[in-house]
């Protein structure tokens, strides 16, 4: 039987995937490296309500960003598949969203190479370090990098949840079922901003209150 977890269990950290500059322009998906579903803005957009509410909260905020050499060194396997070039370092649209985002020049930044956000980084050392338990995802894609970066969290036996408003797949058929996919791994695993703004307040109240 599977146990009855809150939503956030001990410590959490809110998790920013991959909003990035070209999050926001205006692309068909036609001339896009990468496809993105309808709404795709809007639902970056919304992620800032989350921001906001964990620096509210005294909640780690921990940006991740997906960047890859000019030389087209580090890309291996990844453009095997759907995507053709994007992300590289001499590009505008590769940088932290600063303005929608409110990122800050001493926010957590974790910068990657492949997909998930722990393969080839030191955001383990930087979770045990923040002595995190929760993961709190938001970002994109949906289908992509939340999902692995999610399946990572989860075989490091961390709580993941992911913020369903607060990320976009690269398609409606894609997201929908990379989310069945993540609550099949974690029970409780999907859940809307509106609850993940409510756990954060509760977490923040009982720790004022402990202190």
């Amino acid at each position: 039987m599977t146990n009855q977890r809150k939503l956030i269990e001990g410590q959490p950290a809110l998790v920013v995937i991959d909003i990035q500059a070209g999050s926001f322009v205006e692309i068909d998906n036609k001339n896009r490296s990468i496809p993105h579903m309808p709404d795709y803005a809007e639902r970056m957009r919304l992620a800032r309500q989350a921001i906001d509410k964990a620096r509210a909260c005294n909640i780690p905020v921990i940006f991740i960003q997906e960047v890859h050499r000019p030389n087209l060194v580090d890309f291996g396997r990844e453009l095997d598949g759907s995507e053709t070039v994007h992300c590289l370092e001499d590009s505008p649209n590769t940088a932290i969203a600063v303005e929608e985002m409110d990122f800050r020049p001493d926010d957590y930044l974790i910068k990657k190479r492949r997909y998930s956000a722990f393969f080839g980084t030191d955001l383990e050392i930087l979770l045990r370090g923040l002595k995190v338990d929760t993961l709190l995802l938001c970002g994109g894609l949906t289908d992509v990098c939340v999902h692995y970066t999610f399946v990572d969290g989860h075989q490091s036996d961390y709580f993941c949840r992911v913020i369903e408003d607060c990320v976009a797949g690269s398609s409606e058929a894609a997201h929908e079922g990379a989310l069945k996919a993540m609550e099949y791994l974690q029970t409780g695993a999907r859940r809307d901003l509106g609850e993940v703004l409510g756990a954060m307040a509760d977490f923040s109240t009982l720790s004022t209150s402990a202190a």
